[in-house]
């Protein structure tokens, strides 16, 4: 059965397409793949079957009657639901709080609280979610909350489930999980629209595969028959070459970490013993929410410690504020880009400022220089390959993948002796993740000590010369990442039943 028909949609945003003329049909029953680089227009003709955009042209139809949404309310009414890249989660509500929020049930508004809690733990119980209904969402990890926004569409019964990068922060035994939840779906005639820039899903989960390339649609087909370089080839105009460069670091310590125990909200880590050398990438494995923040936000200074200590280049940088550690060539590049990578009402040239040594880089006797601002962005749009409508452009206009192009063009264009790297590729496409690897790679052989923390069991492995594995704010163990590396025994070490390394 026929769920959405779209004809010759087109939207434009100053003038720019970000849709062109693109058809698109939906069944029940199946898995539809919409793939494509940063900024092709996924997201953009999804949320105006879902409501937040208007069409500038084109006819919608949802089964069988033509619609034109104002608002997500509108569609939630023809059953179509969104769980977005970005949450919309309210943090100081509880789970089943913001599950049910806006909703009126009977009774009202003397609620029942507690059969509403029983309903979404059942529910998270038949999917496997384990998510409590009573935790408060600022308490959950990241891969936590999303889990709670796709309980959320569950629970109002959408049939027409949109996915905006579902798994970007999920593992492979969690992407694994989630895929069979998806499979039950469609197995009840609802319609799945995966959006995501990751061929291997594609491969493995949809029915069907939509291409779109800069507004328009490359390609519409059935999975089967269709390969990696298929795929690559319709989503960036070329095929992708696999390389895999493996530099290798030098005797010398870059970052030292001594017995440090970190404080703060979330799970924190617990006396940390490591060392990464100059020129060494050191891959932090783990389940999300096992305290990789702590860790990450440790080393750079935002998280306050109650015991250990931290060194840089041999130095003592324990005490130093995140400011003075970010003069000292840290960067850092975070998992959460809204939260603590970029101020979104700012524009590009703006939010370059946020870089630890911009009183150096941009200001002169303490004034800014905005030609060399401007200049400096300018350069990095071009080297980065950040679509944009100008440097003066509001940084939430700009799609998450180009959003986090930005962060890595400020944090590790520029010389850096420590690089903390939170999920670096998480949103990006499959050519500028390739990229990225490439753009530390260089960073590596430049002598850079690196700590790349992924749930990307691949990416850890094509970049790493080390894996720490961390469960429950503990290190697990440090494995030597080469032809001998057991994943069966990551996978073991990180569920928390591995030999911890002492």
């Amino acid at each position: 059965m026929n769920l959405v028909s779209m004809k010759g949609v087109s939207k434009s945003f100053f003038g720019v397409y970000a849709n062109q003329n693109v058809d698109l049909e939906i069944n029940s029953g199946e898995i539809v793949a919409l793939l494509g680089e940063n900024g092709a227009g996924k997201t953009t003709l999804m949320n105006i079957l879902y409501g937040i955009y208007e069409k500038d042209e084109g006819v919608i139809k949802v089964k069988g009657e033509e619609v034109c949404f104002k608002s997500p309310k509108e569609a939630l009414k023809y059953n179509i639901g969104m769980v977005h890249q970005h949450f919309t989660l309210v943090p100081k509500l509880s789970v089943e709080q913001n599950i049910t929020l806006g909703e009126k049930f009977k009774g009202y508004p003397f609620l029942k609280t507690k059969e509403r809690e029983a309903e979404i733990a059942q529910l998270s119980k038949k999917f496997n979610f384990a998510i409590n209904p009573k935790d408060l969402v600022q308490n959950l990890s990241i891969g936590q909350q999303q889990r709670v926004e796709i309980l959320k569409l569950l629970y109002r019964k959408a049939q027409i489930l949109i996915f905006d990068e579902p798994t970007a922060v999920l593992t492979p035994q969690e992407s694994a999980s989630f895929f069979e939840v998806l499979k039950k779906l469609a197995n009840q005639d609802c319609a799945i629209i995966l959006i995501t820039h990751r061929i291997s899903e594609v491969l493995n989960i949809a029915d069907r595969v939509v291409v779109l390339r800069d507004g328009i649609k490359e390609l519409d087909e059935k999975r089967a028959g269709l390969d990696e370089n298929t795929l690559s080839k319709a989503m960036i105009g070329r095929e992708l070459k696999k390389q895999q460069i493996k530099y290798f670091p030098t005797k010398e310590i870059g970052l030292s970490l001594k017995e440090l125990s970190s404080t703060g909200k979330g799970k924190n880590i617990s006396y940390f013993n490591f060392d990464v050398y100059k020129g060494e990438i050191l891959g932090v494995a783990g389940v999300d929410g096992n305290g990789q923040k702590a860790l990450a936000e440790s080393i750079v200074g935002i998280r306050k410690y109650s015991h250990g200590k931290i060194y840089i280049d041999g130095e003592d940088v324990t005490n130093l504020s995140t400011s003075k550690r970010k003069q000292s060539k840290i960067a850092y590049i975070s998992d959460d880009r809204h939260h603590d990578g970029l101020l979104l009402d700012y524009s590009l040239e703006e939010n370059l400022l946020l870089k630890g040594d911009a009183h150096i880089k941009y200001y002169k006797n303490g004034i800014l220089d905005k030609n060399n601002l401007s200049k400096d962005t300018s350069r990095k749009i071009e080297e980065y390959n950040i679509k944009t409508y100008s440097n003066k452009t509001p940084i939430r206009l700009l799609s998450g993948g180009n959003q986090q192009k930005l962060i890595l063009a400020r944090e590790i264009s520029d010389e850096t002796s420590v690089i903390v790297a939170f999920q670096p590729t998480r949103g990006l496409d499959v050519g500028y993740s390739d990229s990225v690897h490439q753009r530390l790679y260089e960073k590596q052989k430049e002598g850079a000590s690196i700590v790349l923390i992924s749930t990307d069991m691949e990416e850890l492995r094509k970049m790493s010369n080390r894996i720490l594995v961390i469960h429950n704010g503990m290190i697990m163990g440090i494995l030597d990442n080469d032809h001998n590396l057991d994943i069966t025994k990551v996978g073991l070490m990180m569920a928390g039943t591995g030999v911890k390394n002492e």
